[in-house]
Order: C-alpha cells, then sequence, then structure tokens
C-alpha cells in the first residue's frame, strides 16, 4: 500500500510556526508604530500571536466532570469531598471565610492520566513526564460504527491503514486517540461496564499489533480512550492487562476515559494533556481538551 507523505510531530508544529510567523509579519507594525500597537504585536512577543490565533479556533473538552457517583473500577471507593472551610461560619469542619474542600480519591478516578510507573516499576511518574510530552498533534482513529454491532470489537490494522490511506501516514510524537463512542454510556454505570449475567465486561479495546505499530513503527507518543481500559472488557474481567502493560512498558503514558471524541476530525487538531505533579504520582485525573481546525 502507497502512502501519501504526511508531516512528522515535529514538521507539524513547523508548520504551524510558519503560518504564525507570517501572521505576525502581516499584522505587525515597524519597531517604533503607532500608540495603538497591542503589547502582542512588540517584537519578541511573538508567542502571544500564537496565543490570539488559537483562540480562534475551536476548543472542545475531552474531560468528563466527576464527582463520587462516576463509573469506577472494582475495588475503589466512590470519591469524597468534605467541606473544611466555608463562607459561613458552621458549614465548615474547620472554619469560615473561605471555601475549602479536601478531595478523597484514587489517582485512576475519571478521566486520568496513567504514567508508566502505575504497571511497571523503575519507570516514569507523573512528575517526571516532560511537558512538552502533552501538547501534542492529535490522532483519531474512529472505529465507533463496528462497535455498534459488536461492542467486543478491538481496533485492527485495517483500522489503522483506513486511517492512513485517508489522511497520510500518522506522525511521529503524535497521541493517538480510540473513538468508539462509549463515553456515552457515561452517566450509567451499567451500560458503562456492561457486564453479563456471569459479570463478563463487554466493552471494546486496543489490540496489540496496533499498539506495536503505533509506538513502535509510527513513534506516537501517547494514547488515549474513552473506555475503562486500554485492554477489551473480557480480558480486563479476567485480570488480562496485557495491552495496558504494553504501553506502560513502552515508557510511554496513556488517558483513559475521554470523552466528545465525536466532536473531533480524525486529522488536524491538536491535543492538550495536563495534570497535577504529585511526587512519585502513580495517577491522577487530568483535564484534556482538544483545538481543532
Amino acid at each position: 500500500m502507497h502512502y501519501r507523505s504526511f508531516q512528522s510531530g515535529v514538521s507539524v508544529f513547523k508548520g504551524l510556526m510558519a503560518f504564525c510567523v507570517g501572521l505576525i509579519l502581516s499584522v505587525t507594525p515597524s519597531v517604533g508604530g503607532t500608540a495603538g500597537d497591542t503589547a502582542a504585536s512588540k517584537p519578541g512577543n511573538d508567542l502571544w500571536m500564537v496565543v490570539e490565533m488559537l483562540k480562534s479556533h475551536r476548543f472542545v473538552d475531552l474531560t468528563h466532570t466527576f464527582d463520587g457517583n462516576i463509573p469506577h473500577g472494582p475495588g475503589f471507593q466512590p470519591a469524597r469531598r468534605t467541606t473544611l472551610f466555608h463562607y459561613d461560619e458552621g458549614v465548615g469542619t474547620v472554619g469560615a471565610g473561605a471555601l475549602r474542600h479536601e478531595y478523597t480519591h484514587v489517582g485512576q478516578w475519571g478521566t486520568h492520566v496513567d504514567p508508566p510507573a502505575h504497571f511497571i516499576r523503575g519507570l516514569r511518574y507523573l512528575d517526571q513526564i516532560d511537558v512538552r510530552e502533552m501538547v501534542l498533534p492529535l490522532v483519531v482513529i474512529d472505529i465507533h460504527d463496528r462497535v455498534e454491532k459488536n461492542p467486543d470489537y478491538c481496533v485492527s490494522m485495517r483500522d489503522v491503514a483506513a486511517w492512513e490511506a485517508d489522511h497520510g501516514q500518522i506522525p511521529t510524537e503524535a497521541f493517538v486517540a480510540l473513538r468508539t463512542d462509549w463515553s456515552e454510556r457515561w452517566s450509567d454505570a451499567k451500560r458503562f461496564y456492561n457486564q453479563d449475567a456471569d459479570g463478563i465486561a463487554h466493552y471494546p479495546g486496543w489490540s496489540q499489533e496496533v499498539l506495536q505499530y503505533l509506538y513502535e513503527e509510527r513513534g506516537i507518543t501517547a494514547s488515549g480512550h474513552e473506555t475503562p481500559d486500554t485492554d477489551p472488557g473480557m480480558a480486563a474481567s479476567r485480570g488480562d492487562y496485557a495491552l495496558e502493560t504494553y504501553v506502560l512498558s513502552q515508557n510511554h503514558y496513556q488517558i483513559e476515559m475521554l470523552t466528545n471524541l465525536d466532536q473531533l476530525p480524525a486529522a488536524g487538531a491538536i491535543i492538550i494533556a495536563s495534570w497535577p505533579k504529585p511526587r512519585e504520582g502513580s495517577g491522577f485525573p487530568a483535564r484534556v481538551f482538544a483545538i481543532v481546525p
């Protein structure tokens, strides 16, 4: 199969910067310009112009709102929020004058990040992941139509080949998201885990051949999905997390329980995935969004 050439992750951003430089040159007055010049137009403030350009595009939040009642894995206690301080006297458990909450939840709660150390001893924790890995070209592989017919469906190389036939080679240093539309079940934990009478979950997942291709052949930086696990539900139900183990063993992170992937194009968007920085953190709720062309 002959693939059209596609820019690498680095060249994607070079192209973005080249566009922005052209934009800057077209609107930036000469040094010593008029009194109406904005700070963004001053020499040395070029990145502010990039921000203005990006803000002209559509932003899509890929993060579920979480509380104590969302779907969560077996053995996890529901998240708790305690009001320590409240605006009014007598409400907070500690004092008044401001609103301060204490949160108690497992790291893998809601839309969350899994660092390599989550499964692999000796590899990176959350605080060791470079912030450069949090802003990436976004590839969306859409298998939702197959999942509608078969909830146990796993993405195949045929799906990846179809994406590359349409859009070109998956860029290096990309984030690849697997669209299944499973997030539409988020409001109902029973439907989200989709267990049969024997307690076996039925939800879609990745496949070994695809993950190996993406990480080893295409050199992607991270991947993510809408489902609770990298592995399909039938495998996870028997404690088989071979696919998640593979991803994390490559010293890459992943994002689980994404949402709104149906609002994204297959190619051309940028993803921003960020999270707090607990020392030697093994996972944490993430805030993830995309900027769409």
